[in-house]
C-alpha cells in the first residue's frame, strides 16, 4: 500500500492506537510489580518498617501543613542555662531505644547521682549534650542526625536529633503533646530518677542544721518479717498517697501521711522504717528532738526537708520529760489529769518536750497545724514502745493517720525469716516451731540473732527450737508461780 495515498489523519490514528497498545503494556507491567513488591514487603519486612514506610507515606501526603513541629533546644533562650525538657526528653528517648532498629548507637556510662544531687546524671554523654538520669550504668541512646517515632495514646511522633530535638506530631494533636504528652514525658523521668538515685539519711544537730550520708539499708518489703495482711496494708497505703496529689489539693488538706509504728523492742519498727524508704525512694531525716531547743529551730529544720521526703521520730515517748496532761501514779500508771491522786506529782509546764524552749506543740504546728503546708509529698513516722505513754495529742486523727502495731515474731513472720536466711520453705522442725511460736512471746530481734549463729539450716533452727522450748518452760514455770 502507498502510504502517500493515505490520508494524514489515519496515519495519526494509527500511531495514537500504537501508543496507547504501549502504554497499557506499561501500566500492567508496573501493577504487576507494584503488587510483587507489595507482596515481598509484606513477606520479607518486619511490622516495625512496614509502619514506618505507612507512616513517612501518610505524612508525604498530607503535605508539611498537616503537621506541627515542635523544637526542643538544648538550652535556655538566652543561650546559657540548660534547657531542662531537652534532658528530659533525651533521658525518656532512652528507654525506648531499640539498639536492633538504630542504624548507629551512642553509648555513655551515666554517673551515679546522690538523693539532692541536681547534675546531670550522665557522664560522657554523645553529641556533646548531657542526660538526666539516676543510678549508675550504660546507657544507649540516638546519634545526631538519627531519627526515632514514639506513640502515645495512639497518635505517632517523629523525633530527629540534631543540635535541638524536633518532635513532630500531627497538628491536630497539637493540645495533646502540649497538655499530657510532655508532662508525661517529665512525670516518666522524674519517677526514674527517683527510683534509681542513691538515698540519703540526715541527722539534726544542735544547731539546726540537717548533716546526710548515703543511706544503704537492704531491708524491703520482701525481706521484712511481719505479718503479711499488716504488712499489705502499709504497701497499699503507700500506693494509694502517692497517686492523691489532686485528692489532697482537691479537698484542701496537706500532702502528707503520718504512721505511728508501735510495738515492744525488738519487733522491727526501724526495719519498717527501711523498708518504707527503700519502697518509696524518699531520703530520710531522723529528727533528734533532745537536739533542738526552741520552736523556731525545729520549725527551721522541718520547713528545710525537700518535697519527697520522709521524716521520722525515734521513740517519741521518750522526748516527753512528762506527759502535757497528766501524771503518773506511784506505779508509774499514766494517769489522766482527773484522775491523779492528790500526792502524784502535778503535771509540768504547758506540753514542753525536751529542751528549754520546744514544745509539743511546735511539733504538731507542723504535723497538720499552720507549718504543714510548707512541703507537699511527706512522709511523717513516730515510733514508740510504750503507745499508752503518748500524749493523746499526739494520736488525734489527722495527725497520725495510720497506726501500725508491730508485734512478736509469728509463723508467717518466721517462714520470711527462713527464707531470707537459708532459701528455705520447709523444714521437719517447722511443724513444732509454730506450735513453739504460737505460745511464746519471741522477736522477731531474737529469732534473726538465733539464726544468725550458724550457716547450717539445721543447726541453726534446732538452736532456735530449743530457745523456743526454754522460752515455753520458763513461761509455764512463771505461771505456775504466780498460782
Amino acid at each position: 500500500m502507498d502510504l502517500s495515498t493515505v490520508p494524514a489523519s489515519s496515519l495519526s490514528y494509527g500511531k495514537a492506537v500504537d501508543a496507547y497498545k504501549k502504554a497499557a503494556a506499561t501500566a500492567a507491567t508496573v501493577t504487576a510489580y507494584a503488587v510483587l513488591a507489595r507482596g515481598m514487603a509484606r513477606e520479607l519486612l518486619p511490622d516495625e518498617l512496614r509502619d514506618a514506610a505507612r507512616w513517612a507515606a501518610s505524612f508525604l501526603l498530607r503535605g508539611a501543613a498537616g503537621a506541627r513541629a515542635f523544637v526542643i533546644r538544648r538550652y535556655e533562650d538566652d543561650g546559657r542555662g540548660d534547657n531542662a525538657l531537652f534532658k528530659d526528653a533525651r533521658a525518656y528517648l532512652a528507654t525506648k531505644v531499640d539498639p536492633h532498629a538504630m542504624p548507629r548507637l551512642c553509648l555513655s556510662r551515666r554517673r551515679r547521682r546522690r538523693g539532692n544531687d541536681d547534675d546531670d546524671g550522665y557522664g560522657g554523654a554523645c553529641g556533646g549534650h548531657a542526660d538526666n538520669g539516676g543510678g549508675g550504668g550504660q546507657v544507649l541512646s540516638m546519634e545526631v542526625g538519627d531519627s526515632m517515632d514514639d506513640v502515645f495514646e495512639g497518635a505517632e511522633g517523629h523525633y530527629k536529633e540534631a543540635a535541638s530535638l524536633e518532635l513532630t506530631f500531627d497538628a491536630e494533636h497539637t493540645d495533646m503533646v502540649l497538655g499530657r504528652y510532655i508532662p508525661f514525658i517529665t512525670a516518666n523521668v522524674e519517677e526514674a530518677r527517683r527510683r534509681e538515685r542513691t538515698l540519703q539519711i540526715f541527722s539534726s544537730d544542735n544547731g539546726g542544721s540537717w548533716h546526710g550520708s548515703s543511706y544503704l539499708h537492704p531491708a524491703t518489703f520482701d525481706t521484712l518479717a511481719m505479718e503479711p495482711v499488716r504488712k499489705r496494708s502499709v504497701v497499699a497505703d503507700l500506693d494509694r498517697f502517692l497517686k492523691r496529689k489532686e485528692y489532697y489539693r482537691r479537698i484542701g488538706k496537706a500532702w502528707k501521711r503520718g504512721y505511728l509504728l508501735y510495738g515492744p523492742p525488738g519487733t522491727g519498727k526501724s526495719s519498717l522504717v527501711a523498708a518504707m524508704t527503700n519502697y518509696l525512694r524518699f531520703n530520710l531525716y531522723d529528727l533528734d528532738l533532745s537536739n533542738v531547743n526552741s520552736n523556731s529551730t525545729l520549725q527551721w529544720l522541718l520547713t528545710s526537708m525537700p518535697d519527697k521526703s520522709i521524716l521520722v521520730v525515734e521513740d517519741i515517748d521518750c522526748c516527753f520529760s512528762a506527759r502535757s496532761r497528766g501524771g503518773l501514779d506511784k506505779s508509774g500508771v499514766v494517769q489522766k489529769a482527773d484522775e491523779r491522786t492528790s500526792d502524784a506529782p502535778a503535771p509540768p509546764n504547758k506540753d514542753h518536750l525536751t529542751g528549754d524552749g520546744m514544745t509539743l506543740s511546735g511539733l504538731l504546728n507542723f504535723v497538720d497545724g499552720l507549718w504543714s503546708t510548707s512541703g507537699e509529698e511527706r512522709i511523717i513516722i513516730f515510733t514508740t514502745n510504750y503507745k499508752d505513754r503518748l500524749d493523746p495529742a499526739l494520736l488525734r486523727p489527722g495527725r497520725m493517720d495510720m497506726h501500725v502495731y508491730m508485734g512478736y515474731c509469728g509463723w508467717e513472720a518466721f517462714k520470711t525469716l527462713a527464707e531470707n536466711y537459708f532459701l528455705v520453705d520447709d523444714h521437719p522442725l517447722f511443724p513444732e516451731m509454730q506450735k513453739l511460736l504460737a505460745e511464746v512471746e519471741v522477736t522477731p530481734a531474737e529469732v534473726s540473732e538465733m539464726l544468725l549463729r550458724s550457716e547450717d539450716v539445721d543447726v541453726a533452727l534446732q538452736g532456735l527450737t530449743e530457745f523456743l522450748r526454754e522460752k515455753k518452760q520458763g513461761k509455764q514455770t512463771g505461771e505456775a508461780g504466780q498460782a
